[in-house]
């Protein structure tokens, strides 16, 4: 047994009291469930109490009606001036002259109820739509995968759409991937595209003429024959008589082309419905630019890792197969020195000497790039208490006669006490070795090189040690700072000037003060100096 339909239900306002009864009587008689009010206040009254599907007012209360959601049914005289802005005011309106029989009045009733549903049920659809094609959006915008993309839209578009086919490409063009994708209704042969888009030459034309226009372009039905086998056929039946040609693109340039095509009986495309579907064509134009923008980096990141790696290996290469023969020169340079040759003759000791400070040099510059090699890839620190005093006068003592040769001044003066730090002794060595041999190799003759460290609570609550590195050098220039610790960068100065170097020393410090929570600050001026920071914190037993 089924539940019978519940009746139409209707407000009637009517001051006329004879009009009014034949008014009631007329939609009783179609089965509606109606109720009364005779003035303003009554009519607020039954507006306040329950809803109805439909209002049937006369005009002499119109301004007293609120906007509201039911459909509304004036009552005029042929004389009465009709305000149409009035009627916009309302979701479904529509007037009837007072003369006209009772009858007509709940015959216009109806149609008001069934215009009123035909626009929720619309408003529905429209507002489902809107839903699946926003879902078919954020597919797109999920992956960088231009296969993955096209197929989110053609799946996405047939599926919200009830399409029978929907087909996708792009065009050659370096911004977007050369992509295409289809879909097709479960049960049904892919379709057969229109002859506007069977050549590509017309089919660029077509979208390019669409996208300058910002319009889409619906196809009529092909004709029998020119189905299966006809050209650009993929097979099965001719192509739908509700079909849309829908451009892709970005700024002024077309990118490509979307055909969805529906069923005989659907009904025309709405411009809700192709509003929708543009504003997905945009999110896939979008979508495709990043995925192929985004491919592109890494594609090039991937070369340069393996540029890197290759660079790496070359100097590990390099180093070992440089290693060996220093080894032997500095053997053959300390037996010479000890005497095992026979004494040496006059002046030849300061040869010796040369030579001997030329090969440290490049041991230390073998070192550097040995250590730039393993950069990326070096295991832990050796963590230990280390007196940071002891180890700077130690680095200052070694790198005196590299000084003297230079007739530079090299002081170092150091904070008071004992002050230890938990650093890897050996790599803390190469930080301090580094900084300092830079400041003597780019001072001149006669300048000052002052090594000091003091203790500082001034970044948080954890005290910290800092030492600086001060020289009267050539300085770095303002523009070229930021980058002084890049591996192998010089500054344009030192190049100019013929000062030997590698550009490793600052960028191994720079990571190894890093590695240890330190910080290396870098402050210059050109002519005048340069002063190197290193801050590390202190050993809490310290």
């Amino acid at each position: 047994m089924t539940n019978a339909p519940l009746p139409n239900r209707a407000l009637v306002a009517d001051p006329d009291p004879m009009r009014h009864a034949e008014t009631v009587a007329a939609l009783a008689a179609a089965g509606f469930q109606v109720r009364s009010a005779h003035d303003a206040e009554s009519l607020a009254a039954a507006l306040e109490s329950e809803p109805s599907d439909v209002l049937l007012v006369d005009n002499v209360l119109r301004g007293f009606l609120p906007r509201n959601d039911a459909p509304v049914l004036l009552l005029l005289d042929p004389q009465d001036e009709l305000d149409i802005a009035a009627l916009e005011g309302w979701t479904v309106a529509d007037f009837t002259y007072r003369g006209q029989p009772p009858a007509f009045r709940a015959h216009r009733a109806l149609v008001l109820i069934a215009r009123a549903a035909e626009r929720t049920r619309r408003r529905s659809e429209a507002e489902s739509l809107r839903e699946s094609l926003r879902k078919v959006s954020a597919a797109i915008r999920s992956t960088i995968d231009p296969n993955r993309i096209a197929r989110h839209l053609v799946d996405g578009i047939g599926e919200a759409l009830g399409a029978e086919h929907v087909w996708f490409t792009t065009f050659p063009d370096a911004r977007v991937p050369q992509v295409s994708a289809e879909w097709n209704a479960p049960g049904l042969a892919p379709g057969v595209l229109p002859a506007e888009l069977t050549d590509d030459v017309t089919m660029f034309e077509l979208a390019e003429r669409l996208w300058a226009e910002a319009e889409v372009q619906p196809l009529p039905r092909r004709a029998a024959e020119d189905g299966p086998g006809g050209a650009g056929a993929h097979g099965g039946a001719g192509a739908p008589s509700a079909s849309v040609v829908v451009p892709v693109g970005e700024g002024d340039l077309v990118l490509g082309v979307i055909w969805i095509a529906r069923p005989d009986t659907a009904q025309e495309w709405t411009r809700a419905e192709i509003g929708l579907i543009q504003h997905v064509s945009g999110n896939l134009a979008y979508g495709l630019m990043q995925s192929h923008l985004i491919g592109a980096q890494q594609q090039v990141m991937v070369k340069l890792q393996e540029l890197d790696q290759a660079k790496t290996d070359f100097l590990t290469t390099v180093n070992h197969e440089l290693r060996t023969p220093l080894t032997s020169i500095t053997a053959y340079l300390d037996m010479i020195r000890s005497g095992a040759g026979g004494p040496l003759p006059a002046g030849v000791g300061r040869m010796v000497d040369v030579i001997s400070r030329n090969a440290e040099r490049l041991r230390r510059l073998i070192e550097d790039m040995l250590t730039v090699s393993h950069q990326d890839t070096s295991g832990d620190l050796q963590l230990s208490r280390v007196n940071l005093g002891a180890l700077l006068r130690l680095v200052v003592s070694t790198l005196q006669p590299l000084a003297d040769s230079r007739s530079l001044s090299l002081t170092v003066t150091h904070a008071p006490g004992t002050v230890t730090v938990q650093a890897d002794e050996a790599k803390l060595e190469q930080v301090f070795a580094n900084i300092i041999s830079n400041a003597i190799k780019f001072t001149p003759a006669g300048g000052h090189v002052a090594v000091s460290s003091e203790i500082s609570s001034d970044h948080g609550a954890v005290p910290s040690v800092v030492v600086r590195v001060e020289d009267t050098g050539v300085g770095i220039p303002e523009t070229e700072i930021d980058q002084v610790f890049t591996r192998f960068f010089r500054a344009s100065n030192a190049s100019t000037a013929a000062i030997p170097g590698s550009g490793l020393g600052l960028a191994i410090a720079h990571d190894i003060v890093e590695r240890h929570s330190g910080r290396l600050d870098v402050e210059s001026a050109l002519g005048v100096g340069t002063t190197v920071s290193v801050r590390l914190p202190l050993d809490p037993e310290s």
